[in-house]
């Protein structure tokens, strides 16, 4: 993620999710899909893409009393005056492409 002017910019790879598969229909592919292909595994890569100079320390899902999910991601405190102010960017740009509410943490301990 660059900065321009008063707009932060982010580079994301195109990934590929392939549907799980069914024991009948249409989708029942001749190979086994790949663990990159799940949508699982395409969600943290795009959550790795985003937060790029910085790494991810931990993950935690909290459920909520209504049954909806909240992902607290910790980030590497070390890279904190890098990625701090981009945070609310990372937030919106999450919940827009994977529909998940994360919260970014700097934790003071280390996993």
């Amino acid at each position: 993620a660059e900065y321009m002017g008063t707009h932060h910019v982010v580079f994301l790879s195109n990934r590929r999710i392939l549907r799980k598969p069914t024991r009948k229909g249409k989708n029942n592919p001749k190979q086994k899909r790949p663990r990159s292909r799940t949508l699982t595994a395409v969600h943290d890569a795009w959550l790795r893409d985003l937060i790029y100079p910085a790494e991810i320390v931990g993950q935690r899902i909290r459920m909520r009393t209504d049954g909806s999910r909240l992902y607290r991601v910790f980030i590497d405190k070390g890279s904190k005056n890098q990625v701090a102010h981009k945070i609310e960017t990372f937030q919106h740009l999450y919940k827009k492409l994977c529909g998940k509410d994360v919260i970014f943490e700097f934790p003071e301990w280390q996993m």
